[in-house]
């Protein structure tokens, strides 16, 4: 068994047996979170450094219009590799607006209820589509923690949605091994009772 297959196995488990089988709300919840923590970036911070390495503010804001709009296509059964990992075509002023665009097309497309068993592809493997919202909502919770870290925000997380994530993550991707094809820095240690966000952000190699 490949470890693209091992991890659609483990996610798929997972969230098989959540109380709540429709991640879809959280998913949203973390969009909208990612958004407005976009939007409250000064200009003046766009060019300096993020905890995600090799991406400045402005990069990784692009990468996070680029990942919203690749889900609108995974969510109807086209290649998200057709979506550029960064949005270069995002003008610094349209950001905002860029995001609200896709995040309608994301909730339109993501509304069907039948894509949560329907198989979809994402770039690593196909998933069924409450694995890959799972998938998703831990992305934009992880980005948008490197965003609010490398502006000095202060987001408030929604502990049911961080659940989720942690839960899900934690047994998909193992502690060991990081790097080369698994795209994670080694574990930070953290105290058992730090708060969810940073038990999440350590479990990727960031240092809360």
């Amino acid at each position: 068994m490949t470890e693209t297959e091992n991890f659609g196995e483990t996610l798929t488990a997972v969230t098989a047996t959540n109380p709540d089988p429709d991640p879809r709300p959280g998913f949203m919840q973390a969009v909208g979170l990612a958004g407005r923590t976009m939007a409250a970036v000064r200009v003046d911070q766009l060019d300096g450094p993020t905890p995600c390495t090799g991406y400045t503010v402005r990069q990784l804001s692009n990468h996070l219009v680029a990942i919203l709009r690749r889900v609108a296509v995974i969510g109807r059964g086209g290649d998200p590799l057709s979506v550029p990992a960064i949005a270069d075509d995002v003008a610094d002023g349209d950001r905002v607006r860029e995001w609200a665009v896709a995040a309608r097309d994301v909730e339109a497309v993501w509304s069907d209820p039948t894509i949560l068993s329907r198989p979809l592809r994402l770039p690593f493997g196909t998933l069924p589509g409450a694995a890959a919202a799972v998938v998703y909502t831990t992305e934009f919770t992880l980005h948008t923690w490197d965003l609010a870290t490398a502006t000095g925000q202060r987001p408030s997380w929604d502990p049911a949605v961080l659940a989720v994530s942690l839960a899900a993550m934690r047994r998909a991707v193992l502690a060991e091994p990081r790097g080369g094809q698994v795209p994670f820095a080694a574990v930070v240690d953290v105290a058992p009772d730090a708060p969810d966000i940073d038990r999440l952000v350590a479990w990727y190699g960031r240092k809360p």
